[in-house]
């Protein structure tokens, strides 16, 4: 199994277009200590044919464009993205579906309450059916494996098992309250493991509740690309006075008592990556304290380009 990170940020990318905090300035000036990040963009494939695109983020024709993997193998029209599989409905986890409505018919895995805000309170995501046969949406069950098939145009594949681990986060703020009261809450926001063989990776790049809820399945993982969006619980409201916390926001500090570093001390396994990484995060300064904090603990900092092979 091949897990290529094609985007690495979290919404808004870094630098972040109407940021001014000393990390956008600095990497705006080429003075920064680190990297530029499209937002966060995952593909997996068990067979070098048929590509799975975790989420869709709004940089994702970019990212696309920049990995040879994902281009067009024959005939005037095709590609080897056989699907995109959906941990949340949040914006820069689905815009980059629109990306893909170029009339190729590919298939979607989501839960049945992303499915339901996707196609029938947001008409714009029907330009997807235009494709011959048109996308399938294929039910995402929490906590039971299934096989990730690829489309009707795409390579048969090797098979590449799927599972949604019900994370207990929240529906996005745009979802109308009356949709809302007829969606599923353990539905909302999910991490997933996939599973080749042998090997297992698991991908949470929002982590908004308890640890009971995933910790146990990362000891039986290979790989783990987690939330790493803010490095402490107040980070925001350091900048800008009135905003919310880590984890109002559906998000676990790396930091700080209950942080992620603190969860996961005493595992020796799985290989852990922080990933979805905001703006603001000063890991993203590779001279800095916090960034040699993640290495000490054994992490890694997910960077666009990244590969991981099990």
């Amino acid at each position: 199994m091949r897990v290529k990170v094609l985007g690495s940020a979290a919404g808004g990318g870094f630098p972040q277009w109407n940021c001014a905090c000393s990390n956008c300035r600095s990497v705006r000036g080429g003075v920064f200590p680190g990297r530029a990040r499209t937002q966060t963009q995952l593909a997996v494939t068990a067979d070098n044919a048929s590509w799975f695109l975790l989420n869709a983020s709004p940089d994702l024709r970019q990212q696309i464009l920049a990995t040879p993997e994902l281009a067009p193998t024959d005939g005037q029209r095709s590609s080897p993205i056989a699907g995109v599989v959906i941990t949340a409905a949040d914006v820069d986890f689905v815009m980059g579906l629109l990306h893909l409505r170029e009339f190729q018919p590919l298939r979607i895995y989501s839960t049945r309450g992303v499915r339901r805000i996707l196609t029938e309170a947001n008409t714009m995501f029907r330009v997807l059916e235009r494709a011959q046969p048109p996308v399938e949406w294929c039910d995402l069950p929490l906590g039971k494996e299934v096989p990730l098939t690829a489309g009707p145009s795409s390579h048969a594949g090797a098979e590449l098992r799927c599972m949604a681990i019900p994370l207990h986060g929240a529906y996005p703020d745009y979802v109308d309250s009356t949709l809302r009261e007829t969606l599923s809450p353990e539905e909302a926001v999910v991490a997933l493991t996939l599973t080749n063989g042998q090997k297992k990776a698991i991908f949470a790049p929002g982590l908004p509740g308890d640890a009971a809820h995933w910790k146990g399945f990362l000891q039986t993982s290979d790989l783990a690309l987690l939330d790493g969006t803010f490095w402490s619980d107040g980070e925001l409201a350091a900048i800008r006075s009135g905003s919310k916390t880590a984890r109002q926001m559906g998000h676990l500090p790396l930091s700080g008592p209950g942080g992620l570093l603190e969860e996961l001390r005493q595992q020796t396994r799985p290989r852990r990556v922080a990933i979805h990484i905001n703006n603001t995060n000063p890991i993203l300064n590779e001279e800095s304290e916090e960034h040699r904090a993640m290495i000490e603990a054994g992490w890694e900092i997910a960077r666009d380009g990244m590969e991981f092979v099990l």
